[in-house]
């Protein structure tokens, strides 16, 4: 058995690590969602293709090589999302830590506290927190404000009377940068079909960004937040400021 191992050397250990690194970080990539079914699915087309080639089943192979052939380019089709959210991570990927800051203490605070009013007030209204991924490309057609973060502010921007009041706000390096902004809505079919139209377009830009989203719905009066596509509805205040804090706090920065 040595003879097998007498060409081992620590080049093939670490090309063994990336792989498995990289095997590692596509499962995570699409743990629990619709990819996994996909990738499921696709994997059991091609366990069978092999098998049919061992078995001697000639017309099943030669369908399935057909269907196989062009394989880069059903992947490219059935996982474009996907593909674009895990170049986008990769892109987004540093070994140091967040520059600048994302949520000073203070900041938070005030956008918890206007969460708190508006859905209390029963005033609908999206708040979009930008992290590593840049958000410049949702903030054209929206309204220019460059604003400290403050209560008033981000209560005004929404009440009814307000003509940016349908649209996001969103906070980029401690400060409001833009309002009235239109975000892409999800086209993923797991998401209950209940959900408003402000709830999807948190998940569909929390589907191709690293942004934090609040929603507050004007219907039920309730707190949302959306991060990485998924929801998590119903948040009290200090449940929302605890979440906000491990998301964007100064402990997110030293990592």
């Amino acid at each position: 058995m040595t003879e097998y191992f007498s060409g081992f050397g620590w080049k093939d250990v670490i090309d063994i690590l990336i792989v498995a690194w990289i095997i590692y970080r596509v499962i995570l990539l699409v743990k629990g969602t619709r990819a996994a079914q996909m990738l499921l699915g696709l994997g059991f087309i091609i366990l069978v293709y092999f098998f049919s080639q061992k078995l001697g089943f000639f017309t099943l192979r030669w369908i399935l090589s057909y269907f196989l052939a062009p394989i880069v380019l059903i992947i490219i089709i059935l996982f474009q999302n996907d593909i674009r959210r895990a170049l986008t991570q990769v892109g987004r990927t540093s070994f140091f830590s967040y520059p600048g800051f994302l949520g000073e203490a203070p900041i938070l605070e005030e956008v918890v506290r206007a969460s708190v009013s508006l859905a209390n007030r029963k005033i609908g209204a999206l708040i979009v927190w930008e992290r590593r991924t840049g958000l410049d490309d949702y903030i054209e057609g929206g309204t220019t404000i460059d604003a400290k973060v403050t209560r008033e502010i981000l209560t005004s921007v929404f009440l009814p009377t307000s003509s940016i009041h349908d649209g996001a706000m969103i906070i980029q390096k401690g400060r409001i940068t833009t309002a009235g902004c239109i975000l892409p809505l999800t086209i993923n079919p797991d998401h209950s079909k209940e959900l408003g139209t402000r709830h999807r377009a948190a998940l569909g830009l929390t589907e191709d960004t690293d942004a934090v989203v609040i929603i507050i719905s004007e219907e039920q009066g309730t707190i949302s937040l959306a991060i990485g596509g998924k929801l998590t509805r119903e948040l009290d205040g200090p449940t929302l400021r605890q979440t906000l804090q491990g998301l964007l706090g100064p402990k997110k920065r030293e990592r």
